[in-house]
Parts: structure tokens; C-alpha cells; sequence
């Protein structure tokens, strides 16, 4: 039931500090493949680390590495924000 599934949301539109799983993008292939070269694709545990004021770039951690993407980019970045706060860090 939809009371049990996970809020969507793009990159940019998520909080500072919040995880979720990363589940497509909005874009063309050039897109994924920058993204996928950065190991941003779906199915990835991603962490909002930080962000900008005015659209500025936002940082986020894939596995163990921090990545910034610009705020366009992050504005075409689907993830499924993980509904409890994960407890490891």
C-alpha cells in the first residue's frame, strides 16, 4: 500500500543529511553515462551531504566517495528517500 512506500524526491530537493536509493534520471544518455562515471546509478545508496545556496553545486556520498554535481544535474536525479534515518554513518 502506498502508506509504506518510500518518498521520491530529485537530489535537489532533498535535505541536507538525508539517504535513499538512487532509482533513475531525467535525462539523455550523455547524462546517465556522466552520472555513471561518477558511480551515480540506480540502485545506489546515496547521502545529501551538503549544498548551496542559489542553486549552487550539491555534494553527495556514493558508496565511499563524495561527488558534487551542479544543481541541474541534481534536478534530473531520482532517489527513494529511505523512510526511517539510517543509523550507521
Amino acid at each position: 500500500m502506498s502508506m509504506y512506500q518510500n518518498e521520491q524526491l530529485t537530489l535537489a530537493e532533498m535535505k541536507t543529511g538525508q539517504t535513499g536509493t538512487m532509482v533513475g534520471v531525467l535525462g539523455g544518455h550523455g547524462l546517465v553515462q556522466r552520472l555513471d562515471a561518477l558511480g551515480i546509478r540506480p540502485g545506489k545508496k546515496v547521502t545529501k551531504i551538503s549544498s548551496t545556496l542559489f542553486h549552487g553545486p550539491i555534494t553527495l556520498k556514493v558508496d565511499s566517495t563524495q561527488v558534487a554535481v551542479g544543481f541541474g544535474m541534481a534536478r534530473k536525479i531520482i532517489v527513494e528517500v529511505d523512510k526511517y534515518p539510517s543509523r550507521a554513518s
